[in-house]
């Protein structure tokens, strides 16, 4: 340990109490485990208890020279968890400011703090009864809502893109300043929380991916919970209906939005990781699932080659509306197109329970699966995707409540590439994945997801048996592999594990040259989360 770096953790101690600073290896047991499997070497770790503290945390960070990397609730599994990029970080948890700051019932926004997580901000609205969607994600109820606005994620609900319904943000930088925007400084907080484009120069975008500051408060735009909520499930029965598929999807995104709020197409690998357990006696010779066990778990649980699942929001007539706009679009391509409220996945799940046999079974994990995505589509935030990243866990059953797929050795890395909303670039995309993650070992999860009606992310977990170093190695490997691969084919991320920092600084010189610059204005020692997309 360095002089500075103790003189730090010193000063810390006597700020929030010795309790709530940790030393390197009391930093390592509390925040090190991370789904990618990577490592690193830990300062200390601090946990505030007050958003006013993050000021002079900040101070005295200054004033020794130690870099601090802030997280909310840890919770960025595939991309990282609770790690920085860079060795000797001194985490700065913010998960304990857990204050819903305002609501406005009437204009719908909210204000929170970092550790406000989608589960409380959902049992919030349900105890006063307010009429609004939480702005859920696939990572559960005890992630931060901030943290993944932050981060530029989306989900399936109205808001979809969750940084655009940030309408405000309280930011402390490396100085222990707190910049709050030339409208709330000067015309008062009340707009500043109802107009997301402030006054003068637009500076929220500056603090999302890039640790150019500590966020402490945020404001975000709820959508409000419509009259009727449906989804539309459908299938495709053979591989060669994608292309058309495809441009169904964008057609229907052209003329249906925002009824239609968004449409995820996934693979029968990306189904089944959810709904099945991985069969590993079931194997072929590069150790994935062999082709007739793969049919048979399709046929098990009902599964076709692609899965489509798209939301509706609105009144009830407009819903009626797009329904009937959907069966015109997707109706001579997808087989088993099925309209779900709610009410009736429920009533699907009690049925199912009375199917005997295996298909029976499969029909039941099926049907939950159903409910419990209706339920995210609904705003109220579940664990309906999580099982995911224990498909290839050797213990799944030895999961915690709630997960935590760090915590519990799950190994999962997030490969998450845009794809132009084109019929030959979704094929090649497809193959481009198929190949790459069977070449290193790994089963291709595939998820198409709308932003728009002009790109497509897709979501490609990779997962793998953290237990067992060789396949780290190729997982590592496989992730680097599709940047290469995707980038000559033109798809690339819109979001960065912690270990894909350093080939992006080398893609990128020019842009990451600007925010060195930027950085070195706010930030001139480098002190917040150093190394991030920069």
């Amino acid at each position: 340990m360095t002089t500075s770096l103790r003189d730090a953790l010193d000063a810390w101690r006597q700020l929030l109490g010795a309790p709530r600073v940790d030393d390197g290896d009391r930093a390592w047991a509390r925040y090190g485990a991370d789904t990618t499997a990577a490592t690193r070497q830990l300062g200390g770790a601090l946990r505030a208890a007050s958003a006013d503290q993050v000021p002079e945390i900040v101070r005295i960070a200054s004033r020794f020279g130690v870099p601090v990397h802030p997280i909310s609730t840890g919770r960025n599994w595939g991309y990282g968890s609770a790690l920085p990029v860079n060795h000797g970080c001194v985490i700065l948890d913010l998960g304990e400011l857990r204050r819903i700051v305002a609501f406005d019932a009437e204009l719908g926004v909210v204000t929170v703090e970092p550790g406000v997580t989608q589960a409380d901000l959902a049992q919030f609205l349900a105890q006063a009864q307010h009429d609004f969607l939480v702005p859920v994600s696939g990572a559960g109820g005890t992630a931060s809502l901030l943290a993944n606005a932050l981060e530029r994620g989306y989900g399936v609900t109205p808001h979809t893109d969750h940084f655009a319904a940030v309408t405000w943000m309280e930011v402390v930088l490396a100085d222990g300043t707190v910049h709050r925007g030339m409208l709330h400084e000067a015309g008062g907080p009340e707009l500043a929380s109802l107009f997301r484009w402030g006054l003068g120069m637009y500076t929220q975008g500056l603090f999302t991916q890039s640790g150019l500051g500590i966020v402490t408060q945020m404001s975000i735009a709820l959508a409000r919970r419509p009259e009727s909520v449906a989804v539309c499930l459908f299938s495709l029965k053979d591989e060669a209906l994608l292309e058309a598929a495809a441009v169904a999807i964008r057609q229907a995104m052209q003329r249906l939005h925002p009824t239609l709020g968004a449409v995820n197409l996934m693979n029968r690998h990306r189904v089944l990781s959810m709904s099945a357990p991985y069969p590993w006696d079931h194997l072929d010779a590069q150790g994935l699932i062999d082709a007739p066990t793969l049919q048979a778990l399709g046929r098990q649980f009902q599964v076709f080659p692609w899965t489509g699942f798209a939301t509706l929001y609105g009144t009830r007539r407009m819903v009626r509306a797009a329904q009937a706009e959907l069966r015109q679009l997707l109706g001579g391509i997808a087989s088993r197109l099925l309209f779900v409220t709610p009410r009736r996945a429920d009533t699907l799940a009690r049925l199912a329970r009375w199917v005997p046999g295996a298909s029976g079974r499969g029909l039941q994990r099926l049907t939950q699966s159903l409910r419990s995505s209706l339920e995210l589509v609904a705003g109220r935030p579940n664990e309906t995707a999580l099982p995911l990243a224990y498909w290839r866990h050797r213990h799944p059953e030895r999961a915690a409540s709630p997960k935590n797929p760090a915590a519990d050795g799950c190994g999962l890395i997030w490969y998450a590439p845009l794809v132009p909303m084109r019929a030959d670039a979704v094929r090649r995309y497809a193959e481009m994945v198929g190949e790459v993650t069977r070449a290193h070992g790994l089963e291709p999860l595939i998820t198409f997801t709308t932003l728009g009606d002009r790109v497509f992310d897709s979501t490609v977990p990779l997962v793998f048996d953290r237990s067992d170093p060789a396949a780290c190695a190729r997982a590592q490997a496989c992730w680097h592999a599709l940047l290469a691969r995707g980038r000559e084919a033109g798809f690339f991320p819109y979001r960065f594990p912690i270990q894909g920092m350093e080939p992006l600084r080398q893609l990128a010189p020019e842009s990451c040259a600007l925010s060195e610059r930027i950085h070195r204005s706010l930030d001139p020692q480098g002190l917040i989360a150093p190394g991030r997309y920069r």
